[in-house]
C-alpha cells in the first residue's frame, strides 16, 4: 500500500472513530434524559463522563436534530423531554450499539486465534498477554481452545492478582520467561509497546491489526 493509500486509510479509520464517538455521546445523552427529564446540565455531563462544554453542545446538537424539547420549570430550571424521534434514534442507537459490540467480539476472537495459530506454528508457545481489558478475557478464551500456555497478564498498578487463573503481575521483572508477548491492551498501548520493545525485543511484541484500526494506531506496531 503506497503513502497515499495510507493516508486515505488513516482518513477512513478517523472519521469512523469520530462518527462512533458522536454516536456513544449521544446515545449516552439519550439515555440520561429518558430516566430523568429534571437533570441539569451539569449533572448530565457527570453521568456521561464527559465536560461540562461537550454535554452541552451534544444537547443543542439534539435539540436541533428534533430528537430533544426543552421547556422551561419553575426557579429557572429546564426540563428535557425526548421527542418521539428521539426515541427512536435511541432505540436505533442501542441496535448499533449491540450489533458493533457483537461484531467487536467476533473480529477480535478471530484475530488472538489467528495470532495463537501463528504463534504455535513458529514454536512459541508460552506467551505473556499485555494489558487488562475486554480484549484480554478474548485472548484468554481462545488461549484455552489452543497449545497455548499463557505465563501472565502484565499490567502495571493492577490491583487484581489474577484473571480467570492466569497470574496478574504489576512489574516486568515479575513476568517469568516466555517467547511471545501478544498485546491486549486498550489504554496508554502506545507506552506499553514502547516499554516491552525495550525491555524484549520488537521481534517478540504481536500486535493483533484490529488494534491498529481503533484508535490505537503505532507506526511501531505491526502484527
Amino acid at each position: 500500500m503506497n503513502t497515499s493509500q495510507n493516508s486515505k486509510a488513516t482518513e477512513r479509520s478517523d472519521t469512523v472513530a469520530s462518527n462512533d464517538k458522536q454516536s456513544q455521546l449521544t446515545l449516552g445523552l439519550l439515555q440520561a434524559i429518558e430516566q430523568k427529564d429534571n437533570i441539569s446540565q451539569r449533572h448530565l455531563a457527570q453521568e456521561m463522563g464527559v465536560a461540562l462544554g461537550l454535554a452541552n453542545s451534544s444537547l443543542k446538537r439534539c435539540v436541533k436534530k428534533g430528537w430533544i424539547k426543552i421547556t422551561t420549570a419553575p426557579a429557572n430550571r429546564y426540563l428535557y423531554y425526548l421527542t418521539p424521534n428521539g426515541f427512536a434514534e435511541k432505540a436505533r442507537l442501542t441496535a448499533d450499539f449491540f450489533s458493533t459490540s457483537l461484531a467487536l467480539f467476533r473480529q477480535s476472537g478471530d484475530e488472538y486465534s489467528a495470532v495463537f495459530d501463528r504463534c504455535v506454528a513458529v514454536g512459541s508457545t508460552r506467551v505473556l498477554l499485555a494489558g487488562l481489558s475486554d480484549l484480554t478475557e478474548i485472548a484468554v478464551m481462545r488461549a484455552m481452545q489452543s497449545e497455548i500456555e499463557l505465563v501472565a497478564i502484565y499490567q502495571p498498578g493492577s490491583q487484581r492478582h489474577e484473571f480467570f487463573g492466569v497470574p496478574i503481575v504489576e512489574q516486568s521483572i515479575e513476568c517469568g520467561s516466555f517467547d511471545a508477548i501478544v498485546l491486549t491492551s486498550m489504554e496508554q498501548t502506545r507506552e506499553l509497546a514502547l516499554e516491552l520493545e525495550a525491555l524484549y525485543g520488537a521481534e517478540k511484541l504481536v500486535v493483533p491489526a484490529m488494534l491498529l484500526n481503533m484508535n490505537y494506531r503505532n507506526p511501531l506496531m505491526t502484527e
